[in-house]
């Protein structure tokens, strides 16, 4: 008799223990669903925003769009993201040829434009971050050097913050310039320390200003001898004009990252649309 009750206990105890796991499973399954439409509604945002950036704005394709959202859906019923990045690669630029342009948006408000953002729709945002970024291949272009390569200044290259900036731009004093300037009838590659500024008569234009030859460990380490010092240093100076930042934000700061040189702008509590991503 024992036996049986006992039996009859486990059997009611798998049975809790089966019902158990299958709420279980169900509420696992309703999850990772919820889960998949809030991706995918989130991916397909993202795809249309990309599509209209490149129509609104002229682009040859469509560029990269993150919306940094999770989970997504209850961001776009409130009709309001926290962040997005565009970001075009290989853009025609004025001067140099191509250019990468980049953008941050913190705090979008999509009353004027829907979840989707329709090409023509008003955007209020909280903060506006822009970038040019040119690398330094197409920059050694436009200054005649074929081999140049750009570094941050030496204080900055061991520094584990990696720039002065939270995107990581360096000081614009003392970077770096390696290149063969063949204009200056001088066929050795050399190293250049040079300062970024903007023009004060036109913010869109970044002026390279270099100050002196650079010898030792990290650089070109060839000397140039005192007749061709100031045809060497006039090689690698230079101006830029039409750098106009996406959104048309004046410059907040401007240095190098990694090779290449990068122009910011930041700016609080504006209205933007699309078609102001590319500026030339």
């Amino acid at each position: 008799m024992s036996g049986r009750r006992t039996l009859r206990h486990n059997v009611r105890v798998r049975k809790v223990l089966i019902a158990v796991a299958a709420v279980a499973i169900a509420a696992a399954v309703l999850v990772v669903g919820a889960i998949g439409v809030d991706v995918g509604t989130s991916i397909y945002a993202e795809y249309r925003l990309s599509s209209n950036v490149r129509k609104a704005a002229h682009l040859g394709s469509d560029p990269f769009v993150a919306i940094l959202a999770f989970p997504f859906l209850p961001q776009a019923m409130r009709d309001h993201y926290n962040q997005l990045e565009i970001k075009a690669n290989s853009v025609d630029h004025a001067m140099v040829g191509k250019a990468t342009l980049e953008a941050t948006m913190h705090s979008v408000d999509l009353t004027y434009a829907s979840w989707l953002i329709r090409p023509d729709a008003k955007l209020p945002i909280g903060k506006l971050e822009s970038r040019i970024i040119i690398d330094s291949t197409h920059l050694g272009r436009y200054m005649g050097m074929s081999d140049l390569m750009i570094e941050a200044p030496p204080r900055e290259t061991n520094d584990a913050t990696g720039g002065t900036t939270e995107s990581g731009i360096s000081d614009s004093h003392g970077l770096v310039f390696s290149g063969t300037p063949k204009s200056a009838a001088f066929d050795h590659r050399v190293s250049v320390s040079v300062d970024l500024s903007i023009a004060p008569e036109d913010q869109a234009t970044l002026v390279f200003t270099p100050t002196g030859v650079l010898t030792g460990p990290d650089t070109a380490n060839q000397a140039v001898p005192d007749d061709k010092r100031d045809a060497v240093l006039r090689a690698f100076s230079t101006r830029m004009p039409r750098q106009r930042l996406p959104f048309g934000l004046a410059p907040t700061s401007w240095g190098a990252r990694g090779s290449d040189v990068i122009i910011e702008g930041i700016t609080q509590g504006v209205t933007v649309t699309l078609e102001a991503f590319k500026q030339s």
